[in-house]
């Protein structure tokens, strides 16, 4: 059977003592916020000599980067490093019917074998990474690959790989989560998320095609699964009536209702693949690799046995961090998604499971905001109270869930906590298969939200950067970024001016031809607006006179500016002193001559930003929290 991913348990409070280290030139190191792994595909089995193990493909802030065995009888646990070089993630993954653990990502194709406690194969592919995985009748295990629809496969039996390039065009980076084969060896493969569809493949031929007609595809996804009958069925989410498809030997036919499934055994599914059952009966209750707890049930006995087992992780990668009202500096992780606090004073650290990815992080007054994915949500945080975990619904959950704005914002890159004290604007791109993302306006005194779409504001794009100006006026700055997997149809970002009591449009234009992100912007003490559009064009304009008075690329003097999901690129001191965070370190802006002085080369490459308490500027680099003290 398919199994279905298991959710990392909780932890109530983590906390440890930081060890901070001073790295000279005023940098000093804070260490890991979140120092665990995410699983990426998790399956109970058992090794050459029959002994259960679990393996689980292990995941942190470098991507995908080893295969870990755990004995299930002792908690006893091997690293065994991935053959190739870490990055990216397992998307999918697939325990064959020879009890081979397979997955492919990175641009490689991988075979591990339990019985012989090593990788067994292992080969280069075209890019990028599968999404759904299968195993057809003579043992071919097969994979279908993001963003162009690759296919590949590999015969455990003779060894032999196939790799047969990109065999589906779309103009938009398609997902297939879902594959399946024919008795005959055909395979079928389900693609969205612009617009679904259903694709058959030949490997005789090597050629595909598509086979749900034009006028019935959607936005959505493709779904294929197959039947002990030795036909594959599939059918278009969302479709209309719940039609479904029948396709055997590469040809399909719409059958209309299909109320009886019986899906052929296959231990395959996405990156939360969690398989339980172990050859001999017993049953894997519990693999969580936050508090590295192994939890195997006899079901014949109903024993069960607790273990604790070990492995080595760089942590997980910071969305971004922000100084909160209690004096810490706080933020969120993503695989696993967490919640972590920094006190400067103590140099102590406390770690909880976060509601979702904190994409974006702000702080108005004595509370604290985060807009995360997946959902584009909203969350209010009061420091000052007891943390109560985040439940939808539950008024006594803090942080507290405010609202959620999917499709029209699934993915933040800006929270804009109001200067006015009671108006927070999130912004960010839409759900999956999306095109154009909507702004959301909180009023904390009312306790409403105002959702407006992209087409109130500019169609087919979304808003990547905010600046609060005078008169309850709301410069933005576009991003032609579709939402995941959706097709681009802006040619080039614009900024424009909204009145925020009547949310209309008061100016738009593309300031600068070609540009596609305005990565993020601030407000200076002159009533200019700084900004930065692809990470390297420098920019200041004049809000009134709805003109640009100095430009400048500032890629070659100072490389690009820092990046995540929300940037954070401008980092605003108390005395209104503006600090710069690129990549390779951290200037000042000199507002009255446009001038950006160097202050210092990080160590480190600078990455999600970035906020200033007592003097110093935190960021993050990878998984790491890193400070710099700012000169005088």
């Amino acid at each position: 059977m398919v199994a279905l991913a298991m959710p990392l348990l909780a932890l109530a409070l983590r906390s440890s003592a930081g060890a901070t280290e001073d790295l000279g030139n005023g940098f000093l190191h804070h260490g890991v916020a979140t120092p665990v792994s995410n699983h990426r595909g998790t399956v109970a089995t058992a090794d050459g000599d029959g002994r259960n193990v679990v393996l689980v493909w292990l995941y942190d802030h470098r991507g995908g980067y080893a295969l870990l065995m755990i004995d299930a009888e002792t908690g006893k646990s091997e690293e065994i490093p991935m053959p190739f070089r870490p990055g990216d993630a397992p998307f999918a993954s697939i325990l064959s019917s020879r009890n081979k653990f397979y997955t492919h990502f990175n641009s490689h194709f991988v075979e591990f074998d339990p019985a012989k406690r090593a990788f067994t194969f292992h080969h280069k592919t075209a890019p990028r990474v599968a999404m759904g995985m299968t195993e057809d009748d003579n043992g071919v295990i097969w994979a279908a690959t993001y963003p162009s629809s690759g296919v590949v496969s590999f015969n455990p039996k003779t060894r032999e790989f196939n790799d047969y390039g990109y065999v589906h065009k779309e103009n938009w980076a398609q997902y297939q989560r879902y594959v399946a084969a024919d008795d005959t060896g055909w395979i079928y493969f389900g693609i969205g998320s612009t617009s679904a569809q259903i694709i058959a493949f030949d490997p005789q031929t090597g050629k595909a095609k598509p086979m749900v007609p034009e006028d019935e595809r959607r936005k959505g996804a493709g779904y294929v699964y197959r039947n002990t009958n030795g036909k594959v069925y599939g059918r278009l989410a969302g479709g209309a009536g719940g039609r479904w498809y029948e396709f055997y030997k590469g040809e399909g036919k719409a059958i209309g209702k299909h109320e009886r499934i019986e899906a052929k055994p296959i231990i395959t599914s996405h990156q939360g693949l969690f398989h339980r059952e172990f050859p001999d009966g017993k049953k894997l209750k519990v693999c969580d690799t936050v508090t590295r707890t192994l939890v195997v049930e006899d079901p014949k006995t109903k024993e069960v046995k607790e273990h604790h087992f070990d492995y080595k992780s760089e942590g997980a990668h910071i969305m971004g961090l922000a100084a909160a009202p209690d004096g810490t500096i706080c933020g969120g992780t993503a695989f696993p998604m967490r919640f972590f606090s920094y006190n400067p004073k103590t140099d102590r650290w406390a770690n909880r499971a976060a509601y979702g990815q904190w994409n974006t992080v702000a702080r108005q007054g004595d509370r604290f905001f985060a807009g995360g994915y997946g959902h584009g949500f909203l969350l209010e945080w009061d420091p000052s109270r007891e943390w109560v975990t985040t439940v939808k619904g539950r008024e006594a959950s803090n942080p507290l869930f405010l609202t959620q704005c999917v499709p029209s914002i699934n993915r933040p890159h800006d929270l804009l906590a109001h200067p006015d004290g009671k108006t927070l604007v999130l912004a960010g791109t839409p759900g999956y298969g999306y095109t154009g993302g909507g702004l959301l306006f909180w009023d904390r005194e009312t306790r409403t939200p105002t959702l407006i779409e992209h087409t109130a504001i500019l169609p087919e794009h979304s808003t990547m950067s905010l600046v609060a100006l005078p008169d309850r006026k709301l410069l933005g700055g576009s991003t032609t970024s579709p939402g995941t997997g959706g097709e681009k149809k802006a040619e080039q970002a614009e900024l424009y001016i909204m009145d925020m009591a009547t949310k209309q449009i008061e100016w738009h234009a593309v300031v600068f031809p070609g540009v596609q992100s305005y990565t993020d912007m601030c407000l200076g003490p002159n009533g200019r607006v700084y900004g930065f559009a692809d990470r390297r064009r420098f920019f200041v304009l004049d809000p009134a006179k709805r003109k640009v008075v100095h430009e400048e690329n500032t890629e070659a003097k100072f490389g690009t500016t820092n990046s995540q999901q929300g940037p954070r690129v401008f980092v605003l001191s108390p005395d209104k002193k503006i600090y710069i965070l690129f990549a390779k370190g951290i200037a000042r802006l000199d507002p009255a001559t446009h001038a950006i002085t160097m202050l210092a080369k990080s160590p480190v490459a600078i990455g999600p930003g970035g906020d200033i308490l007592d003097g110093r500027i935190y960021f993050a680099s990878g998984s790491h929290v890193y400070s710099y003290a700012v000169p005088d």
